[in-house]
């Protein structure tokens, strides 16, 4: 053995499936009787949540009938179709948004099959997007927004539905990358957008929740000790920070949570007032339903972006240029101005660089009604727990417990959801049974402000991406900047987010050289297996398998133990990806990419499936 493979050989191995691969399949819990009904290509999936009754319904038969149309194109697809699934979500597990707002309530649009021409692309259909398209078609520009899947599908419709300018970095430690002239424009802005979501929801009379409440900080430690002392200094020092910027915030040394009643004391903290929370899957449903009346707009769902180039020339102001998009069924959009809303840029590194990916995880547990404050609850810990509450029934609401992040594909997934309901059950003791348990994904800036604006070494496409644990208000944040950007009007905030920024990457620098090097660690994988015969797999499971001859194969096993392979490198850099048995997906731990249990694109910045193996 070489030198090189001793040290690869000795690295931590965290990808692999624990024990041998036949045990990879992921045990729903004990609380959560699920039944899933899988069938062989493009059928149809469904869940049933038999503690709660509910189901999660397919699509109408026109959604059906486009998904079919989807599937059978002349183009580049997984190696075998996914289930409808990761066509409307990207993981096996349902959110608990889908209690009072099921898949199929979703509007319906059709798929670009013609060249068009537009003003604005946007390419995502997520809160970004959704926003940025209402901002402008109120400005009185002609939209055009496409989407890969089904609209609302990435990480949007699996988020725990925050809205926050108690920003998760803390205003301290922003104002050190900032400035506190930096400080004081991500507070504003964020303000601005728990509120301009209100607006909104009033605007289009749209019924989803939206709500103004505190918000609470509070030590992960016990009271009374050391490090709890510590942690309340640090808490009062972004308290009077945060006064000083303009946000209305207080410090209380006895704040108390109604519902904690365990014996864990973390007693004291910061509230942030009028914060938010709404039910983000109906208010979005709502803005795109307003948005389909409207004649200049125009939306296509299923239609995946795979090219995205400035072309023309334009020097001193003149000529012209203009921007290309390329779909994958080989159509094209020309436009002025192209936004990129796709949670990360599809492209290969530049701000890709400058971030950390993380999954992170959310459970949703009945509570008797009115016995837990309705609040937003933030803890200290790294990564930290936080919690809200959204309705149930006539009996009960859903406390959803959210936090456990860790690396993208660089950790074992399995053992977060039972490790926050141990954690909500220590300090909530009222709490019931689990009824919803999923996962989602952000990306962390290593400055941690968002990236919005133009795009590095272009100047009219347009990125937003970097939510670093508030995606919904930066993505708000995101329509009024880049709305204003495209129109070419000045906005204070725009230096802070502007992703050709210099002063706060260059304070990070040591933060992205550590991840860079930590992510060129992830390429030892060319020289891993997870199983050394397909036979190794349990049905329901997947494992790259490496023949050392040839590259990596990714392998999946069905219910039925029908078996789909495909190449295991991650189209974006190369990567290798794992199995993640609790959302039955591909997850590259390179850049964070993430493909369906056949090889579907659901997660960027890869474009494109798996490929055949």
């Amino acid at each position: 053995m070489t030198s090189m493979k001793r040290v690869v050989t000795a690295l931590s191995q965290r990808c692999r499936p624990l024990g041998r691969a036949i045990n990879c399949r992921h045990q729903p819990h004990p609380s959560l009787s699920s039944r899933l009904i899988l069938s062989h290509g493009m059928k149809t999936l469904k869940i049933t949540n038999t503690s709660e009754g509910q189901r999660s319904e397919s699509k109408n038969s026109q959604t059906s009938q486009q998904f079919s149309t989807y599937s059978s194109r002349n183009m580049a697809r997984p190696a075998v179709d996914d289930s409808e699934q990761f066509v409307r979500t990207s993981g096996i597990k349902d959110p608990v948004w889908v209690h009072g707002d099921p898949f199929s309530k979703r509007p319906d649009f059709k798929t670009l099959d013609e060249d068009i021409e537009t003003d604005v692309c946007i390419i995502g259909a997520g809160i970004s997007g959704i926003s940025l398209a209402y901002e402008l078609i109120t400005r009185g520009r002609e939209v055009v927004l496409i989407e890969a899947r089904d609209v609302l599908s990435g990480e949007t419709g699996r988020t725990s539905g925050h809205l926050s300018n108690a920003l998760d970095d803390m205003y301290p430690e922003i104002a050190k990358k900032h400035g506190e002239s930096g400080a004081k424009a991500a507070a504003e802005s964020h303000t601005w957008a728990l509120n301009r979501v209100g607006e909104i929801a009033r605007e289009l009379k749209i019924s989803c929740e939206y709500r103004h409440l505190p918000g609470y900080r509070v030590s992960q430690y016990q009271r009374g000790t050391e490090e709890w002392k510590k942690d309340i200094e640090e808490i009062k020092e972004d308290v009077e920070l945060a006064k000083k910027l303009g946000i209305d915030a207080a410090f209380d040394e006895n704040l108390t949570v109604k519902g904690w009643d365990g014996k864990i004391d973390q007693r004291g903290g910061a509230i942030f007032y009028r914060q938010a929370a709404f039910h983000p899957t109906k208010y979005l449903n709502g803005v795109l339903k307003w948005l389909k009346e409207q004649p200049n707009f125009r939306c296509y769902t299923f239609t995946r972006a795979m090219g995205i180039k400035e072309k023309g020339i334009e020097v001193l102001g003149l000529g012209h240029k203009y921007v290309q998009i390329e779909t994958e069924s080989g159509k094209t959009i020309q436009c002025e101005h192209a936004v990129e809303t796709t949670n990360v840029p599809l492209q290969k590194l530049s701000v890709v660089a400058q971030m950390e990916w993380n999954r992170t995880y959310c459970i949703a547990m009945r509570v008797p009604k009115d016995s837990v404050d309705d609040i937003l609850l933030y803890d200290t810990a790294d990564p930290y727990k936080y919690i809200r509450l959204t309705p149930c029934d006539e009996e009960h609401d859903y406390l959803v417990i959210g936090g456990e992040d860790h690396k993208v594909g660089q950790e074992d997934p399995r053992g977060h959801f039972e490790n926050l309901e141990r954690w909500a059950r220590e300090r909530f003791t009222g709490a019931k049974s689990v009824a919803y348990q999923w996962s989602g994904q952000i990306f962390e800036p290593a400055d941690y402000m968002a990236y919005i604006g133009k795009n590095q070494g272009n100047n009219r496409i347009y990125v937003v991406t970097g939510d670093s644990g508030n995606g919904l208000t930066h993505g708000v944040v995101a329509s009024r900047l880049l709305a204003d950007e495209i129109e070419g009007k000045e906005n204070s905030w725009a230096a802070l987010y502007s992703p050709k920024r210099v002063g706060g990457v260059i304070k990070s620098a040591p933060t992205i050289i550590q991840n860079d090097l930590q992510v060129n660690m992830q390429y030892k994988r060319l020289l891993q297996s997870d199983i050394q015969d397909i036979e190794d797999l349990a049905p329901g499971c997947g494992g790259v398998l490496n023949p050392k001859t040839s590259k990596p194969i990714a392998v999946y096993k069905d219910e039925n133990g029908n078996v789909t392979k495909m190449s295991a490198l991650c189209p974006h850099m190369g990567g290798v990806v794992c199995w993640n048995p609790v959302e039955k997906s591909w997850d590259c731990p390179v850049h964070g990419s993430r493909f369906g249990e056949k090889g579907l694109a659901i997660q960027g910045p890869a474009k494109a499936n798996l490929g055949k193996a």
